[in-house]
């Protein structure tokens, strides 16, 4: 490998050494080959990368072979040690004591992920014991990532399940009992409010990708508000002002829908209230924001913003997941705000970007 060569300093005096690109040649492909090994253990220590993450690993450590294995004891290998038997005990060795282990030219070396054991790493062949404890270390924390990439999925998910699992009892039950009162009166209008709550119940429990179009979550919300104005009558009026540019842009599934909810319910629905919701949105250069505002009571602005920070009560549960489902996917420049006083009505601002790579209408 060729470092540097000494170069005369001026007047003759002592040589000063350069380093030249190949070591920062040979840095970045370390890096390189360390993201890729990275993104193949995504899937976890046995799955469909590990053979990926085996040969890369054998090619970063320049070993004879390289194995990796979970907690049972298959090992996926990148080249092949002279006895695989004496390699597989070894590894086993290594998962019983969680210790490393030694023999016949290899290392077996545990793998640790979110400080419990997670597999084991074979190296076979002529490898600094210190480059094999880094490997393994890599290798851990490739799975920790992992692992926490699949958590965030999965809570992902379970609020998406809370949000469908909050239409209010007591809604549907007056949606129902008005529906009933149409019947005879007014067998079209009950007809009408029916097919109503069939779009809105759709909506809201039935199973949909992660992304919907602002056009697909406005059925809901006016067959949502139809029903609202049937149980409710005069007490609640709504304006709807929907610039027709931005009704494809995509979003997460059940952000905006809540937000209108809870105007109803908080502006609105309280015993002996009555009052104006009003929904606006429009396109603002490469961004669209949609306001959604009540004339209700209001809040203190202190309590808005633990709403916001997970810290409201059990129904303010969709404010709090719009807003970080949409940080999540846009960035933290994205997200509700809320402007409100008490007496002075609550304005729910969103703001998202007309296109974002990757979120796709599915």
């Amino acid at each position: 490998m060729v470092e540097v060569d000494a170069v005369l300093a001026p007047g003759g005096g002592r040589p000063r050494r350069w380093r030249g690109p190949r070591r920062g040649a040979q840095a970045m492909d370390a890096l390189s080959a360390g993201r890729r090994i990275a993104a193949d253990l995504r899937g976890g220590i046995t799955g469909s990368g590990a053979g990926s993450a085996a040969r890369g690993l054998r090619r970063l450590l320049d070993a004879d072979a390289v194995a990796i294995g979970g907690l049972h004891g298959e090992l996926t290998w990148a080249g092949r040690p002279t006895d695989l038997t004496a390699a597989a005990q070894l590894a086993d060795s290594a998962l019983r004591g969680d210790a490393r282990a030694t023999g016949g030219g290899a290392v077996a070396l545990p793998v640790h992920a979110s400080d419990e054991l997670a597999g084991v790493l074979v190296v076979v062949g002529p490898v600094p014991p210190s480059a094999v404890r880094e490997a393994a270390l890599w290798v851990g924390e490739a799975l920790e990532r992992a692992l926490l990439e699949q958590s965030a999925h999965v809570a992902r998910q379970a609020e998406l399940r809370a949000l469908r699992a909050e239409i209010s009892p007591h809604f549907v039950y007056n949606s129902l009992t008005t529906i009933a009162s149409f019947v005879r009166s007014d067998p079209e209008r009950s007809r009408d409010l029916m097919l109503d709550f069939a779009e809105y119940t759709r909506h809201s429990l039935a199973r949909h990708g992660e992304y919907t179009t602002i056009a697909g979550e406005f059925r809901a919300i006016e067959a949502y508000l139809a029903l609202a104005r049937a149980v409710l009558g005069d007490r609640l009026r709504v304006q709807v002002r929907i610039a027709p540019e931005i009704l494809p842009v995509a979003l997460p599934y059940l952000v905006l829908q809540p937000l209108v909810e809870n105007a109803v319910r908080h502006g609105v629905e309280l015993p002996g209230s009555s009052g104006l919701v009003q929904v606006s949105g429009e396109a603002d250069g490469t961004d669209c924001v949609i306001i959604v505002e009540d004339d209700g009571p209001g809040m203190d602005p202190e309590y808005a913003a633990a709403v916001l920070a997970g810290c409201g009560t059990p129904g303010s549960l969709g404010l709090v997941n719009a807003d970080r489902r949409l940080r999540t996917v846009f960035g933290a420049g994205y997200g509700l705000v809320i402007e409100t006083a008490v007496g002075e009505g609550t304005r729910v601002l969103l703001r998202l970007p007309r296109f974002q790579p990757g979120v796709v209408v599915s």
